[in-house]
């Protein structure tokens, strides 16, 4: 016996399988692996590591670990994580990306290889629409900025930095704080964290700000360049009260190591709603 398909559902299926194919003039990767992430051993904190891609020292490839889809979808799409609206528990999983860029890429190329990738192995789907929001103003405090311009340098040697492409937690200073690779990433253990961007935009700690705070930061510094950064702040647990002796929380420490300063406001904020995506990646 023949079985009729409605058309509205015969047009949502062929849209599905849409989204597993960009169009034909759209930037790819060459290749693209995507995996899970291994657990971290128990007891021991996990690091979250971007590199590579244009713009960086090696911009024909990328290498990305313990990253979220919110940490791919916000730089797929130039959002900030507040301005997300996801599906419950779409971040828990944490993945590692490996893919070569094709030669010559732009950063906007480079996010539209993002976009593609995401609806190819994860079937995602989304929508804009505009919303009312708590945000942040990110300015120059009145002592002035403390943040360091960057110098091209050959890397210095340290005994503390793994040898280059082994992965595991990082090591602690004697403050506890984890001691981080070069180049750009952020990590927390036993509820201490701890920011660095060697030769970072203030577009990647406004990113930072905005994912730690939940709420849209905006870069009115009037700052240009890059910088060496690098923030640590004690990452109090949701709702506990942070101890004061440990260390300072994130808006003293923005302030105390940077010279910057977090302001309050609210406002109207564009957001990017996820209509569907899928957790297991497929494809590899």
């Amino acid at each position: 016996m023949a079985r009729t398909v409605p058309i509205a559902a015969l047009a949502a299926l062929l849209c599905y399988g849409a989204w597993a194919q960009p169009p034909a003039d759209s930037p790819v990767f060459e290749v693209a692996s995507v995996k899970l992430a291994p657990p971290p051993d128990p007891g021991r904190g996990f690091s979250v590591s971007f590199r590579g891609g244009p713009g960086s020292e090696d911009p024909t490839r990328i290498d990305y670990r313990n990253v979220s889809l919110f940490n791919l979808v916000t730089l797929a799409y130039g959002v900030e994580r507040s301005q997300i609206s996801a599906p419950d528990g779409m971040g828990t999983e944490k993945y590692n990306i490996d893919a070569r860029v094709p030669p010559g890429a732009t950063r906007a190329q480079f996010r539209l290889m993002l976009q593609n990738l995401l609806a190819e192995r994860f079937k995602l789907q989304v929508h804009r629409e505009s919303k009312e929001v708590l945000q942040y103003s990110l300015t120059v405090s009145r002592n002035g900025p403390k943040l360091k311009p960057h110098v091209e340098a050959p890397p210095p040697t340290d005994a503390n930095q793994p040898p280059p492409g082994v992965q595991g937690p990082p090591k602690t200073d004697s403050s506890g704080y984890p001691i981080l690779r070069r180049g750009m990433g952020m990590a927390i253990m036993n509820g201490k964290a701890r920011y660095q961007a060697d030769g970072g935009e203030l577009a990647r700690l406004v990113g930072l700000l905005t994912g730690q705070l939940g709420a849209p930061v905006k870069d009115d510094t009037g700052l240009q360049g890059k910088y060496d950064i690098a923030l640590s702040w004690l990452a109090s647990a949701p709702g506990a009260e942070p101890d004061s002796d440990a260390g300072p929380d994130l808006f003293a420490a923005v302030e105390e190591q940077l010279g910057l300063k977090l302001e309050r406001k609210k406002g109207p904020v564009e957001m990017l709603v996820i209509d569907h995506v899928e957790k297991l990646p497929t494809g590899n």
